[in-house]
Formats: C-alpha cells, sequence, structure tokens
C-alpha cells in the first residue's frame, strides 16, 4: 500500500504554524529530513492535535514511529508519552518509559 499525497513536501520549508513548537532553532534553518527528530518529537511532546495533523502532512505515519521508538528522547510527561504511545501512534510494544518521560517523582 502506498503512502498517501503529503502535503508538504520535504523540501518545502517547515510551516510558520509550528514556529512556537519549535522554539529552540530558527524554524528558517530546520531541514525537514535533518532536523526530523528534533522536529517529530517537538511536535508530540509540545503540540496540539492540529500540529500534529501538520506532522504528518509532512512525515508518513511509519516515519513518526520510527523516530519515537528508535530515537526517543526524555522530553515528555508520562501523561503525554502515554497519549501518543497508545492513541496518536497506536503503539503495541512496551517501550521504556524511562527513554522518554523526564522524570518519574
Amino acid at each position: 500500500m502506498k503512502n498517501k499525497l503529503k502535503v508538504y513536501d520535504k523540501k518545502t520549508p517547515i510551516p510558520e504554524d509550528l514556529k512556537p513548537i519549535l522554539w529552540s532553532k530558527s524554524i528558517n534553518n530546520l531541514d525537514p529530513e535533518t532536523d526530523k527528530i528534533y522536529i517529530i518529537h517537538q511536535v508530540l511532546a509540545y503540540g496540539g492535535i492540529d500540529d500534529i495533523k501538520i506532522l504528518k502532512k509532512i512525515y508518513s505515519d511509519r516515519e513518526i514511529k520510527n523516530i519515537f521508538i528508535n530515537f526517543p528522547k526524555r522530553i515528555y510527561t508520562r501523561a503525554v508519552f502515554l497519549f501518543i504511545r497508545n492513541f496518536i501512534l497506536n503503539i503495541d510494544n512496551e517501550l521504556n518509559e524511562r527513554d522518554h518521560v523526564k522524570s518519574f517523582t
């Protein structure tokens, strides 16, 4: 099954709508391919549903899942981690929360 046609091409600059979420870098200097780990995690951890919809127009579900599983970042609250894992990405396998969750207090 082929991927759906995406609205954004990976050669297109990151949409301005994501600028508040990608605060630690200049949005004009972000490259959708080389900065995808940063972009995907920032949007998943700090974005809302509309931001995640934009993310899914830039990257395939497979790419997003791959980054989330194989390149974890400890920037998520536990609630956000569980929401992303269980509802947004529908990941069935157990992931080590310590790889993603920033605090266990």
